[in-house]
């Protein structure tokens, strides 16, 4: 019944009509307020709006906390809501290493406790998924409920098997060498991923391509984004560790875009958590918030209402 109520809310919620003319929202209210902030030894870009529980919203490769916009505006009619941008990416700070995820899990306790924040939900999409993994399972008192949404998690379930599909060439694709040959062509190389995992490319807007392809051509964007696909085998490692440990007993919903991961990001966070609601994000591919914000918002709010 659980699978069957997802689908038919999202089925409800799907916008009607071509969302192409409809820019996403990249800036945040002045009711959100931005800071930079110390945790673990680096600084973070966050953002922080609303009151009353807290969420914390985990962006992705090839976009940054700015992707959350619209959920984040929703949300903080009656939660706190935090938005950083992770190691490397967006607006914080470019280290030369810590790009595993439990040391990028290190980071996002880190936050927390700069804000006096000592537990939260977590939304997350992509990359986002598995710096949100870690956490819940380094901070298992830290982490209430959990969204991931559309991307596997390193060592997690048929690992192995998913990194045989060729469209995701580019987990191997880093060092000195391809860094040189995408300076100066950022915009190129995220299209290519921007295009190919949409199942309407055209709803990942031109305003939001410039946007994230100007922060990605950053000195030492692209080497760090790379190096977050590096640390896959040592995520592997942490992670399996993490299940041998146990099972997460929170809430857990996991959401694939219905022209991607669909029901099989339920399927792999089985081996991880105990306690799985599955969802799909109709009519959408890898970029849900570009793609079907309305569906995906209802069904994040959904879930995290439970809660109450």
């Amino acid at each position: 019944m659980r699978r069957r109520h997802f689908l038919l809310l999202a089925l409800a919620l799907t916008t009607t009509g071509p969302l192409a003319s409809h820019a996403q929202e990249l800036n945040y209210p002045q009711s959100f307020r931005s800071r930079d902030v110390a945790a673990n030894g680096i600084r973070l870009h966050v953002r922080v709006g609303g009151a009353g529980p807290a969420v914390l919203l985990l962006h992705g490769y090839g976009e940054t906390g700015d992707m959350w916009v619209p959920l984040a505006k929703e949300l903080a009619r009656d939660r706190t809501v935090i938005v950083p941008d992770l190691r490397g990416m967006g607006l914080s700070a470019i280290p030369a290493g810590g790009y595993d995820k439990k040391t990028q899990a290190a980071d996002v306790a880190g936050v927390l406790d700069a804000l006096k924040i000592e537990r939260a939900d977590v939304v997350a999409h992509d990359i986002g998924n598995m710096v949100a993994f870690a956490f819940a399972a380094a901070y298992r008192n830290r982490v209430t409920r959990l969204v991931v949404i559309d991307a596997p998690v390193p060592g997690v379930g048929p690992w192995e098997e998913i990194l045989k599909n060729p469209l995701l060439w580019h987990f191997r694709f880093g060092g000195p060498d391809m860094e040189r040959l995408v300076a100066g062509r950022e915009r190129i190389y995220l299209d290519r991923f921007w295009n190919e995992f949409s199942a309407h490319p055209s709803r990942f807007s031109e305003a939001a391509r410039r946007h994230y392809a100007k922060l990605y051509a950053r000195p030492g964007a692209m080497r760090a984004g790379f190096a977050q696909f590096a640390a896959f085998d040592q995520d592997a490692v942490d992670n399996k560790a993490f299940v041998a440990a146990g099972k997460l007993d929170i809430p857990v919903l996991a959401l694939g875009g219905e022209k991607s991961f669909g029901l099989t990001m339920a399927a792999v966070m089985r081996f991880a958590a105990s306690n799985v609601e599955e969802g799909v994000v109709p009519d959408s591919g890898h970029w849900i918030m570009e793609e079907n914000p309305k569906a995906t918002i209802a069904l994040v709010r959904a879930f995290l209402d439970k809660a109450k």
